[in-house]
């Protein structure tokens, strides 16, 4: 599966009121593998950037006035994102302002009709309910370096989204013990092996995948408190 942790800036934030995006930011993950593929661009919005927005994100009319308008690469964005399924917090924000801009330009396009939209806000607050959940709180929950994160940036906040994503939605999502279920991996009944097989070979971890396994214990257990790897740990 091709997803696309996206994220916009804009000079406001009503595309009904006339404003327009002025940048783009995009990772590409394959299969929730990060492939290091991105898309990243400037715009000139052809209108002021509200003072407001520019405390947020930085970005000033003097920086956008000799970038591309959006007309001049939406081609080239549309063809990065469709068909993929698009990761975005708070996706009616940035889906809103791309339909708007996709809008005043022939064929006109219309993102959901392209591509699946997963709004990574809706996950936090059915995950994390009454809490806080915004991408800085999601960082500091789950342990994912922002200490870049200044500003606003499309690119930046795409990339933190992206591992923000796969630790909110990773895990097991399904287990069966029957072995003739559909997810169950069987044809039917217990499937007995020979006596006579040839023995396993057992691979042991090597030292930095033990490492990497303590680490995310230990990040598993600063989220979820004592599991149960640590109370088999504290057995031995």
């Amino acid at each position: 599966m091709r997803q696309i942790v996206l994220d916009t800036e804009t000079t406001g934030i009503d595309p009904a009121e006339g404003h327009r995006i002025i940048e783009i930011g995009c990772v590409e993950l394959m299969e929730r593998q990060l492939t290091g593929r991105n898309y990243h661009v400037y715009i000139n919005p052809d209108r002021e950037v509200e003072a407001e927005a520019i405390t947020v994100h930085g970005i000033t009319n003097e920086f956008l006035a000799d970038k591309p308008r959006f007309a001049e690469i939406a081609d080239e964005f549309f063809e990065f994102i469709k068909g993929a399924e698009l990761v975005i917090h708070n996706a009616a924000f940035d889906v809103g302002f791309m339909d708007s801009e996709f809008a005043r330009l022939k064929p006109v396009r219309k993102t959901a009709d392209h591509c699946g939209i997963v709004d990574s806000l809706a996950i936090a607050r059915a995950r994390h309910p009454g809490q806080k959940n915004s991408l800085d709180a999601l960082c500091k929950r789950y342990g994912v370096d922002n200490s870049n994160r200044d500003l606003h940036g499309a690119l930046l906040d795409a990339e933190i989204l992206a591992d923000v994503y796969l630790l909110l939605t990773g895990g097991q999502t399904a287990l069966s013990l029957d072995a003739g279920s559909e997810n169950g991996g069987g044809n039917g009944g217990i499937r007995r092996l020979p006596a006579d097989r040839a023995p396993l070979s057992v691979v042991r971890a090597s030292s930095s995948e033990a490492d990497a396994h303590e680490e995310f214990m230990s990040l598993l257990e600063k989220q979820a408190g004592e599991t149960v790897w640590g109370k088999l740990q504290s057995l031995e």
